[in-house]
């Protein structure tokens, strides 16, 4: 019998069957020798970083440990100021997670993505990180105002209103209601700012307590940490400087309802500069002292009120009392006292009226408390009122506002005066190169830079050069009145990039190419506009040490922690591992030149990682050239001053122009002393 045409031979199947098989083998033979580097092959042009996350046995996290290792080093920075590198433990960084902790494998590139390749391909931005595409965003941003600047005419730009501060009309008042209020982000602009007797009036609800997790309470073992509260913010705000930092705020003022650790009413006062709080004015019911410096304007600072523990401690004194009172013939005279002014789910009338000496606040036409004027602030810079928190918003008016303002034009702190001028880039070696972090509209900063510590005999026998560093504004107005300020004090490196806070990085490597290219410098120091520096004493500690070793001195730090949530928040990808390198506080360091020519030659070659936090990328980048080239004399002192000033300083920080001037009388009378107020 014959087979059917349509049914394949034998013979014809087994073949196909086999070369299949075959096929399929070579395929498995193939993938077993090829897939560990077809595997790095993806990984490479994926730009992955190849996390390789497993369970390990040591932990970074343990307080005991770092605990230890931290005081044992301080002790002997404290004992021995000058040292060589410190050594960061070797243990694998862990990463905690919620089913314990897991290593993380280190990048395979030391220092990071920015680098090599990455800097290579910059207009593939999808392949960028967010740090990254933020650079070149504000690069590309940055030259575009870059060439509206070049084209500006400074003689036209000083015969503009803008730079001779002709006076702009304003408003004598303003109003809004909570509709038009909670629509424009819970902010009110005041355009000329306050002046002496103006007024804010707010008509508010206060909204009822919620719960709310407070640290305080579980430290001090009162439960659980978990409260009830009701509290907002009315806040009167300057101008933002540079985008990503937070506004100054020139008045803080916060009732808590339900109190906060102390769980009692409270009403807290306070101002913030450079992110960085002042002092705090707490009243919480007892009324202040009535001696003449405590008066504001011959008001109380705080005003008494009836709190819930002094109700009782009343009420049983008044028992007492009452009855021997009327034993002896004596007549009982009536006690007044109010309640807190605000309650919960109530209306309330609230006024801020600026005085002479400070603000007075006022609820339901009763004097509450005052709060003085901090120098560094001007009623004139109030030019924001923000209201946040637990509280429903009806209406907001302001009145009796100046009817004229000089907007931001720097004719008030700029003196055109050739005194106040920088000498030109010598052309023999110097001592030390300061570079100076500065914003666009930190007119006053910079002038009161050049009327202090600029004025010292090392920067006027030009042993000593000073510079500011300050990138491009999103107003191009701001920008004119810069290039003017630039081409007359001759001080100021103009950076063709947008401004941000997160950026500032840039600007350090700036200040390291400045120094190897256009000075002969030995060393080079960085500070911020509101650092006030005593650079002959500086000059001194220099001195002291050996020119043999490489050089990186300041206010030091080790085994820092990176913040893995909230505002200043890393990430494992910025950051895996657990600890930072030891790094400099940022508001003044030194290095000598081979690390900045060490900086100018990686960031040249786009080898070198730039990070977000700017002193944390020079401590990286230290550790880096120490690893590679030669031995670092690390020199720590705690007078290079993070927080504000301390006597006998070498640097003093957040210190507001008004507190330069002082600070620099001060030292013109042989005396290293603080100014604190603010």
């Amino acid at each position: 019998m014959k087979r059917p045409k349509s049914e394949p031979p034998v013979t014809r199947r087994f073949k196909l069957q086999h070369l299949l098989l075959g096929i399929a083998a070579l395929y498995l033979l193939f993938i077993s020798f090829k897939f560990p580097q077809f595997l790095d092959i993806a990984k490479a042009l994926s730009g992955d970083d190849g996390y390789d996350l497993a369970i390990g046995d040591s932990d970074l996290s343990k307080p005991l440990f770092n605990s230890i290792y931290k005081d044992t080093y301080h002790r002997k920075l404290e004992d021995n100021q000058d040292q060589d590198a410190p050594v960061r433990p070797s243990k694998e960084p862990m990463e905690e997670t919620r089913n314990g902790s897991k290593t993380i494998k280190p990048l395979q590139h030391r220092y990071g993505r920015i680098t090599g390749e990455i800097m290579r391909r910059r207009n593939r931005t999808n392949e960028l990180s967010v740090f990254e595409r933020m650079a070149d965003e504000a690069w590309t941003l940055g030259l575009n105002a870059w060439e509206e600047v070049d084209k500006l005419d400074v003689k036209e730009t000083g015969d503009s209103s803008i730079f001779e501060g002709k006076p702009e009309s304003c408003p004598s008042w303003l109003s809004m209601s909570g509709e038009e209020f909670a629509m424009g982000d819970r902010l009110m602009f005041l355009p000329c700012g306050l002046a002496a007797g103006s007024s804010i009036t707010l008509v508010g609800t206060s909204h009822n307590a919620h719960k709310e997790y407070v640290p305080q309470p579980a430290k001090l073992r009162r439960g659980n940490g978990m409260v009830m509260v009701s509290q907002f913010m009315v806040e009167l705000q300057g101008l933002k400087s540079v985008d990503g930092e937070d506004p100054p705020k020139i008045l803080h003022l916060n009732p808590r309802l339900r109190g906060d650790w102390s769980q009692q009413p409270v009403i807290e006062h306070n101002t913030c500069y450079r992110m960085q709080w002042g002092s705090a004015q707490r009243c919480d019911g007892s009324a202040s002292k009535n001696s003449e410096e405590m008066l504001v304007d011959g008001y109380a600072r705080c005003e008494k009120w009836m709190r819930n523990d002094m109700v009782a401690a009343r009420e049983s004194k008044t028992k007492t009392t009452s009855w021997f009172k009327r034993f002896i013939g004596r007549e009982q005279k009536p006690e007044v006292t109010w309640p807190f002014p605000f309650v919960e789910g109530r209306l309330f009338i609230l006024t801020i009226r600026a005085g002479v000496d400070g603000f007075h606040i006022s609820v339901g036409g009763r004097h509450v408390t005052s709060f003085p004027y901090r120098t560094g602030f001007t009623l004139e810079d109030a030019t924001g009122l923000a209201i946040k928190g637990d509280v429903d918003v009806h209406s907001v008016y302001v009145t009796s506002l100046p009817s004229s303002h000089r907007s931001f034009s720097p004719q008030r702190v700029l003196e055109l005066s050739k005194k106040w001028k920088a000498h030109p880039l010598p052309k023999t070696p110097i001592r030390l190169f300061i570079g100076v972090l500065s914003a666009t509209n930190h007119f006053a900063e910079r002038m009161a830079v050049r009327k202090t510590w600029m004025q010292s005999s090392a920067i006027k026998s030009s042993e000593v050069v000073v510079r500011f560093f300050v990138a491009l504004n999103a107003r191009k107005e701001v920008n004119a009145v810069l290039k003017k300020e630039a081409a007359y004090f001759g001080d100021i490196v103009i950076l063709p990039f947008m401004d941000r806070y997160e950026l500032v990085v840039l600007k350090t490597i700036s200040i390291c190419e400045f120094g190897v290219q256009n000075v002969t410098a030995a060393y080079i120091m960085k500070c911020d506009d509101d650092t006030f520096v005593r650079v002959d004493t500086v000059l001194k500690e220099i001195e002291g040490i050996s020119s043999k070793k490489s050089l990186y001195m300041g206010n030091l730090n080790l085994l820092h922690r990176p913040l893995r949530s909230g505002k200043w928040a890393v990430t494992y990808e910025e950051w895996p591992e657990e600890v930072y390198p030891p790094y400099a506080n940022g508001p003044g360091y030194i290095i000598s030149i081979d690390i900045a020519k060490f900086i100018a030659s990686q960031h040249g070659n786009q080898s070198l990682r730039l990070f977000k936090m700017e002193d944390v990328s020079m401590g990286m980048w230290v550790e880096q050239f120490n690893s590679s080239r030669a031995a670092v004399q690390y020199s720590h002192n705690w007078k290079f001053c993070q927080y504000g000033c301390m006597e006998n300083y070498y640097t003093a920080h957040y210190q507001s122009p008004r507190q330069m001037v002082c600070l620099w009388d001060k030292l013109a009378r042989g005396r290293a002393q603080c100014c604190n107020f603010r």
